[in-house]
């Protein structure tokens, strides 16, 4: 399943992502990741969570990002949630750009029973490609 929140920059949605991780956490029989381009919600974050800063890796495009996933999820197959905060901060790229990226996260989301929760900037939410926005909440 992905659930897409997508709203203006500043508008509160990596606080409300870090309470929604945080509330999950609570009841989680699988393994939990945040993904931020940054390190400030760290400590805002339940100790069962692992927080991963993607600043050192370099991701350029959304096929780095695929592959820096499939990283993650090889590494530790009890993952079943991922919160991705900032995902057009993390990948600077056209958002049009990122329907290859949600195909293959609709390909794993199944193969692998994974969660995705991803916080996406965009002034224009209705603006999305069809395929992003079939899963804003």
């Amino acid at each position: 399943m992905i659930h897409v929140f997508c709203n203006k920059r500043g508008s509160g949605k990596t606080k409300a992502l870090i309470k929604l991780a945080n509330d999950k956490a609570q009841s989680a029989k699988g393994d939990m990741v945040y993904i931020d381009d940054d390190n400030r919600a760290i400590h805002e974050l339940h100790r069962k969570i692992r927080f991963i800063t993607t600043r050192e890796f370099g991701l350029k495009d959304y096929e780095s990002f695929y592959g820096f996933l499939c990283g993650i999820l090889s590494e530790n197959y009890d993952i079943d949630t991922i919160f991705i905060d900032g995902l057009s901060n993390i990948v600077r790229v056209n958002i049009e750009e990122a329907e290859a990226l949600f195909k293959k996260l609709e390909k794993v989301t199944r193969e692998y029973n994974l969660c995705f929760y991803i916080n996406l900037n965009h002034e224009i939410c209705e603006e999305l490609p069809e395929i992003i926005k079939k899963y804003v909440a």
